[in-house]
């Protein structure tokens, strides 16, 4: 399966603007921090995001991001759609030249289960994945390594 970091970066910032943006807007500092994912990557992501209506900016002390609905109707799907990333299992893209410039036998399998994994992913809101345990556990570990972090500014080095 080809999906990309851009993707897989998308949706593990949002999962973590789910979970922490329920008191207060997240800065992306905090999901850079928490997610080891670059600053100027997550601006656009962000950007892209945002034009899709799926988070929304607060200026400002205390600002960041927040999500633009209620998780339950934020579906992973739509995250990776958003940031331009295709779910593709194919070796051509889907060009269909997957063979000397022709179509190969299997193209159409290949086509059917990338659909396949497109329609999964749009069945899971990050919702459902705030309320998963082990996700909860992470990222409390999460959490407490960068409290720490902040608390003994020598040990982040």
């Amino acid at each position: 399966m080809r999906l990309t970091t851009k993707g897989r970066y998308a949706v593990t910032a949002m999962l973590d603007l789910a979970i922490h943006a329920r008191i207060e807007p997240v800065s992306l500092g905090d999901i850079s921090e928490r997610q080891s994912i670059s600053i100027s990557y997550l601006e656009q992501l962000f950007a892209k995001l945002r034009k899709r209506g799926l988070v929304s900016s607060v200026r400002g002390p205390g600002g960041g991001y927040q999500l633009a609905r209620h998780g339950a109707d934020i579906f992973i799907a739509q995250i990776i759609d958003a940031v331009d990333e295709l779910v593709d299992v194919t070796r051509c893209a889907g060009q269909g030249d997957c063979q000397q410039g022709m179509m190969c036998l299997t193209h159409e399998l290949w086509t059917d289960l990338s659909h396949q994994i497109h329609t999964f992913l749009s069945s899971i809101s990050l919702e459902e994945l705030v309320r998963r345990r082990e996700v909860q556990a992470i990222s409390l570990r999460q959490s407490n390594t960068q409290r720490v972090s902040e608390d003994f500014p020598l040990f982040a080095l």
